[in-house]
């Protein structure tokens, strides 16, 4: 029986799923940089949503590359993401921020019944993700959670520093999927992405992962 994380503001009920920290291995493709000679290697992923006092979730992720010897002296770290993610809905004068700007008065949010009105027309919730880097991009995506699964898509306010581009790693567009299965009585996060040079451009994979909550 999945219970609510203690301390989640009732406007994060739609991404309750999420919290917790999750780690597992998964593939990554170098299919975006090299076309023609594409390869994936392993890599293990720790991932946290954690809540704090504002309206949103914390995320946190670490990732190593797997190399073939057992000791794990041929793993190499790789950067980190840190992002935060709420439901896309208008600023209220109770919300603290932008930096130190503090909030007046009460949530309008007080009760689950007061989640209702900002379902979407199919019948999810609209979210928004901001994710940086350590080398400088910064994506933001906008998306929606439906019944235990994230769809979203990085949109106008993104940003791929030029060192990045010039060295063939930067895209210009992306999509990340996340959601949950359960395997065999056990609670697994799956999370996929795929990236473009442009909207317009096709998709190319780039990272899949399965998780495990510990």
């Amino acid at each position: 029986m999945f219970v609510l994380p203690e301390g989640l503001p009732l406007e994060l009920t739609p991404l309750a799923f999420l919290v917790g920290t999750w780690e597992g291995i998964g593939v990554v493709s170098n299919k975006y940089v090299s076309k023609e000679e594409a390869t994936e290697q392993k890599f293990q992923q720790k991932v946290t949503f954690s809540v704090g006092e504002g309206n949103y979730l914390t995320y946190h992720a670490t990732s190593r590359l797997l190399g073939n010897a057992t000791d794990g002296s041929e793993d190499i770290e790789l950067p980190a993401e840190l992002g935060f993610w709420r439901l896309a809905k208008p600023a209220e004068e109770a919300d603290y921020g932008p930096l130190v700007l503090g909030g007046t008065g009460d949530r309008k949010i007080k009760s689950p019944e007061d989640l209702e009105p900002l379902r979407n027309e199919r019948g999810g919730f609209d979210i928004e993700a901001s994710i940086i880097h350590p080398g400088g991009a910064y994506e933001f995506y906008a998306g929606q959670v439906l019944k235990g699964r994230i769809d979203m898509r990085t949109v106008t306010g993104s940003h791929m520093p030029m060192h990045l581009i010039e060295a063939g790693k930067g895209w210009g567009y992306g999509e990340r999927m996340y959601g949950t299965l359960t395997k065999e009585g056990v609670v697994k996060l799956l999370w996929v992405m795929e990236v473009a040079a442009s909207v317009r451009d096709e998709l190319v994979p780039l990272v899949s992962v399965e998780l495990d909550r510990i």
